[in-house]
């Protein structure tokens, strides 16, 4: 990409209450109200100067109103990984941490390392995926308390426990529910959820994470789709140590839900399941064969599957 005359790139450091705003090469600052008011100014700002880029820190789900917002008004937009955007900042020197700093780093990287503009979910998938992160939260509580259960002499104090546990239960029903109804309203969503669940170990939950967090499934290569997910294998190589290969990054919960996809997949797909004995019989570990290995082989599938529109019992007539 080469810079045009005048070529501005923005960042954009968003907290629960203000989206911080900073323009490169020029240094100046602004900042908005992070509500559908201050959304909109930011909005009519960005389109006044169209910057080449802009990009945003991932916030804890902050980000996602104003990152959608500017996406479909045909701003090239970025969400990054907070790590990599606070090494940046170390790297060239800023350790101090503000809101505006953090801001004008943004606008550095943005301007430096010209990160690849990502598709993002339409309003939809965004509520779909706030439903998602609702049922997670629930799950992690219900962990949580079924835990303190087990640990809890106390038969009041366990009475209580058995009731919140009770109504955790209830409401993740009711919340599995509403994640029914809003692809119930959808029908290519319906369609991409058959597509997705036709590849044996994928149930609703990974189907519709894809779904909600991972647009870009049937778009990208294997590769690059592997790389976004966090699940494709990485050199690290130092010194004497050589060979070795990690996995990190990427979109961690896509990747928490693959991991436990893949599992069942080994139990359920023929070809998930063969594909890890053969890899535990030359002798790798089975956790390396069933997250960087499996879990990478059915997001493969998974994004034929969706490229293709073809159900997977289409491509695989022998399977059950």
């Amino acid at each position: 990409m080469r810079d045009q005359a005048g070529s501005q790139y923005v960042g954009v450091d968003v907290s629960k209450e203000r989206l911080d705003v900073a323009f490169r090469p020029v240094s100046r600052r602004c900042w908005f109200p992070n509500d559908l008011g201050g959304i909109d100014e930011l909005i009519h700002c960005l389109l006044e100067e169209r910057p080449v880029l802009v990009v945003l820190e991932a916030s804890g789900g902050y980000e996602r109103s104003a990152a959608a917002a500017l996406a479909a008004r045909g701003l090239a937009v970025a969400v990054v990984n907070p790590r990599q955007a606070r090494d940046f900042a170390k790297a060239t020197g800023r350790l101090a941490k503000t809101d505006a700093l953090d801001a004008d780093s943004l606008a550095r990287f943005a301007e430096a390392v010209r990160p690849q503009p990502r598709v993002l979910p339409d309003e939809e998938a965004l509520l779909l995926g706030e439903i998602l992160d609702r049922r997670r939260q629930l799950i992690g509580m219900l962990v949580v308390e079924n835990n303190r259960l087990s640990t809890t002499a106390c038969e009041p104090v366990r009475r209580r426990i058995q009731t919140h546990l009770r109504w955790l239960e209830k409401e993740i029903s009711r919340t599995d529910s509403e994640l029914e109804e809003v692809v119930d309203r959808s029908p290519t969503w319906r369609e991409n959820e058959a597509l997705l669940r036709s590849v044996p170990g994928v149930g609703p939950v990974l189907a519709r994470t894809l779904l909600a967090e991972l647009p870009e499934l049937g778009v990208l290569s294997h590769k690059r789709l592997s790389a976004l997910v966090g699940v494709a294998p990485l050199n690290f190589d130092s010194g004497t140590l050589r060979g070795r290969r990690i996995v990190w990054g990427g979109r961690a919960r896509v990747r928490s839900t693959l991991y436990m996809a893949a599992l069942s997949a080994t139990r359920h797909n023929p070809t998930i399941r063969a594909f890890y004995e053969r890899l535990v019989a030359v002798g790798k570990p089975k956790k390396v064969a069933l997250i960087a290995s499996c879990a990478r082989k059915l997001l493969s599938i998974l994004n034929a599957v969706m490229r293709d529109q073809v159900r997977w019992k289409s491509i695989h007539p022998s399977a059950p």
